[in-house]
C-alpha cells in the first residue's frame, strides 16, 4: 500500500464518519451527543488525507512494498459503509440486570394529559420516589417489548453512558390492559398510570416498577432508539 493508496483510506474512513455523523446513523453506535466528536474526527481523517496527497506529490518518496496486511484497515471502513447494525433489543435486555439509576433531584413534570415520560424517568420516579410525582397523572411512554421466561412482558429502553458498547436496559413491567399478543422488539407506545406493584430483577436483582396499561398501541422503531436521560 503505498502513499496514495494510504491516503484514499484515511479519505474513505473520514468521509463514512462524516456521512455516518450528519444522519441517524450514528446514532446506532453513540449517542447523539457525541456527535460534534465524530464529525471532528472525520474532518480531521480527510484533511490527513488530503494533506498526505499534497506532501506526496511535493516530496515523492521511493517506490517500495508495504505490508499485505495494511490493507486490512480497508475493513473497518467497509463495515461503517455496508453494515448498519441493528440497535441492541430484547435478547439483550433479558440478560442483562436493570441498569436503573437514582436521579440527584426529580423536575416537575410538564403540563398535559396524559404527560410523556421515557422508560428511565417513569421507573425512577416510581422506584425511587414511590411514584408521588405519578399519582394522579397518566403517563404515555415509548420502548420496545421484552419478554422474560414466564411471558412477562416488559417495555424497555437502552440506556447508554457513551456508545452501543456500554448500553444497558431500563425495564418496565406492563400489567393491565396489556395486548394479547406482543412481538419481542416490536415498538409500543403505551397509556396508563402508576401502579406500586413492582418486582426484581432476576439477572441482578434491581428494581422493576410497573405501569398499570389503559391503551398500548404499535409505534415504528424512533431515529434514535437509545435512552440518554438517566445520565443526562
Amino acid at each position: 500500500m503505498n502513499r496514495h493508496a494510504q491516503a484514499a483510506v484515511l479519505f474513505l474512513l473520514g468521509a463514512s464518519l462524516l456521512h455516518a455523523g450528519a444522519t441517524d446513523l450514528s446514532l446506532r453506535y453513540v449517542k447523539a451527543g457525541l456527535r460534534p466528536l465524530l464529525l471532528a474526527a472525520g474532518a480531521v481523517l480527510v484533511a490527513a488525507a488530503v494533506a498526505t496527497v499534497w506532501y506526496e506529490r511535493r516530496n515523492p518518496a521511493p517506490r517500495h512494498h508495504e505490508p499485505r496486511v495494511s490493507w486490512l484497515l480497508l475493513l473497518p471502513v467497509l463495515a461503517l459503509i455496508l453494515i448498519a447494525p441493528p440497535a441492541l433489543g430484547s435478547y439483550s435486555a433479558m440478560r442483562t440486570g436493570t441498569a436503573l439509576q437514582q436521579p440527584p433531584a426529580y423536575a416537575p413534570l410538564p403540563a398535559g394529559d396524559p404527560v410523556r415520560l421515557g422508560v428511565a424517568d417513569y421507573a425512577a420516579r416510581a422506584v425511587y420516589d414511590d411514584g408521588r410525582s405519578l399519582r394522579d397523572r397518566r403517563v404515555k411512554i415509548t420502548g420496545f417489548v421484552a419478554l422474560d421466561r414466564a411471558g412477562t412482558p416488559y417495555l424497555v429502553r437502552i440506556a447508554l453512558n457513551c456508545c452501543a458498547a456500554d448500553g444497558l436496559p431500563v425495564k418496565i413491567g406492563l400489567t393491565g390492559r396489556v395486548p394479547p399478543v406482543l412481538q419481542p422488539d416490536a415498538w409500543l407506545e403505551v397509556t396508563g398510570t402508576y401502579t406500586a406493584r413492582r418486582t426484581k430483577d432476576p439477572v441482578n436483582g434491581g428494581p422493576i416498577p410497573f405501569v398499570e396499561v389503559t391503551t398500548a398501541r404499535p409505534v415504528p422503531e424512533p431515529a434514535d432508539p437509545y435512552d440518554e436521560s438517566w445520565n443526562s
